[in-house]
């Protein structure tokens, strides 16, 4: 037969078993668009607004639909009622961690963001203890807070009220108190390992929230045979786990079972005191991942926030004139911002509060898998499907949040001016999965910009009107536009 003839008969036969492989389950699983063999539904997701194109299949497929991301499925939850029903109220169901190539080669299965299973469950809670153990919402977290806002402020009066890029300095404050956390102790802003691990981390988000990275976890074999933003993130990723490693090898040899220091004395005492049948090596390896992941996940979050929070504030100095007469009136000039201090600052707390909900920092949490088959809202879905929580759906309910596209501290506050929460408020996600971090975070983003905007008046370098706000990158992560103004002393 002719050998061209057999290549033909041979791709023809495997495109239609491609086709009825993904339509064979179809009838099982929540409805959607048809896909295309190999590729699935991906060209009908713009990789560069993901949240957008999910909010337009759910006009016609409802809140809980089905994509083919590839030859796999996918169960997209749209809305508050899906993403609480599935997250918080089959919460042990929906706590599996999704497919996610990238970073599940690089994180080897181990850590807290990506692993699965015991190996997730005993991580986290070990996590939320320790955090809690060194002063999680204490006074001895929120000391350190403090003496990192201090620095900050310092750093900025630096500038001498000249135009400045605020990207560096807003990710060393953050990274500095995961640092006193992991480490014991803090560096200084000048430090060239500091000035390392900041431009790593910064680089290593901006390559996970570009497009061809999505295509890449959508065909993983990319991954081998390709160039692209993929390698420079396996790059950086290695060179801050080894830079931890050393560091958990120091403490090591320096440990003093009877008195903690930071979070890896803790995790060395943990692994002394059971009968570990993991080799040295995956074990080590393992703390030094878990403490990648709070290093990447602490310090890009909430400094990216606060980049956004400055630029929303230069766009709407109305808002930022309120805020600082609420610090006036409550905190003064002469103490520093306290935790305390937040119950009686109403609308600076509907202002941060508004720039997670408008900011819209992940539009989609990372992927969740089924652990087990489970009838959802009358569909079947079996175990090892992944599935994709829609938070932008959420934080842009138009029912809890009227126009939501409007930045508006409103949004958090009654009739009567006090702060008025909202289930609809998920930045961090919710359910079994959501962020390890976020009274961290939460602390953080109050101290610093009252810290801020208590020291200094922000000078834009154009007419507000002329600010953009609109992310120059939606993918994992929404990346604001890089700006510049200048912090002039109060």
């Amino acid at each position: 037969m002719d050998p061209v003839l057999v290549l033909v008969l041979t791709l023809s036969c495997l495109f239609l078993l491609s086709l009825w492989s993904q339509s064979s389950g179809r009838g099982k699983l929540p409805p959607g668009p048809t896909p295309l063999p190999i590729i699935g539904n991906l060209l009908q997701i713009d990789v560069k607004d993901i949240h957008k194109s999910l909010t337009n299949l759910s006009k016609v497929y409802g809140p809980v639909y089905t994509l083919y991301l590839g030859r796999k499925p996918t169960v997209v939850l749209h809305g508050y009622e899906a993403v609480k029903e599935a997250l918080v109220d089959h919460g042990e169901i929906f706590a599996g961690r999704g497919s996610f190539p990238v970073l599940e080669r690089a994180t080897k299965g181990m850590g807290i963001v990506f692993s699965s299973g015991n190996i997730w469950k005993d991580t986290k809670r070990f996590s939320l203890m320790t955090l809690r153990n060194l002063g999680m919402g204490k006074r001895s977290i929120e000391d350190r807070v403090q003496e990192e806002a201090r620095c900050l402020v310092e750093e900025l009066r630096k500038t001498n009220g000249s135009p400045c890029d605020p990207t560096f300095i807003l990710g060393c404050a953050p990274c500095n108190v995961i640092s006193s956390i992991v480490f014991q102790g803090r560096f200084d802003y000048k430090d060239q390992d500091f000035l390392n691990l900041i431009e790593k981390i910064d680089e290593m988000t901006n390559v996970l929230s570009d497009p061809w990275l999505q295509v890449c976890n959508t065909f993983p074999v990319l991954l081998d045979y390709c160039p692209g933003g993929h390698n420079l993130f396996f790059k950086h990723y290695t060179f801050i786990k080894n830079y931890i490693l050393e560091k958990i090898k120091e403490h090591d040899e320096s440990l003093d079972v009877t008195m903690p220091r930071d979070f890896i004395d803790y995790f060395l005492i943990k692994e002394r005191q059971k009968d570990c049948n993991q080799p040295l090596k995956n074990m080590l390896e393992h703390m030094a991942i878990t403490m990648t992941d709070l290093f990447t996940a602490g310090t890009e979050t909430t400094s990216t926030t606060l980049r956004y929070a400055l630029l929303l504030l230069l766009k709407y100095p109305h808002v930022t004139a309120k805020v600082q007469e609420e610090i006036e009136r409550v905190i003064g000039k002469h103490r520093s911002p306290c935790m305390q201090d937040r119950s009686h600052m109403p609308y600076t707390d509907a202002v941060i509060h508004e720039v997670q909900r408008f900011i819209n920092l992940t539009p989609t949490a990372l992927p969740h898998e089924v652990t087990c088959d489970i009838k959802f809202r009358n569909y079947f879905i079996p175990k090892g499907t992944s599935v994709i929580p829609s938070l932008s759906s959420v934080l842009y309910d138009s029912k809890e949040f009227p126009n939501p596209e409007k930045f508006d501290p409103g949004h958090f506050l009654n009739e009567n001016g006090n702060f008025k929460k909202s289930n609809c408020f998920m930045p961090f996600s919710a359910g079994k999965r959501m962020c390890a971090g976020e009274g961290l975070a939460r602390m953080e983003l109050f101290l610093f910009l009252t810290s801020i905007l208590q020291n200094f008046n922000l000078k834009p370098l154009a007419h507000p009107k002329d600010i953009n706000t609109t992310p120059v990158i939606s993918g994992l992560t929404s990346v604001p536009p890089p700006y510049q103004l200048c912090f002039i002393p109060i």
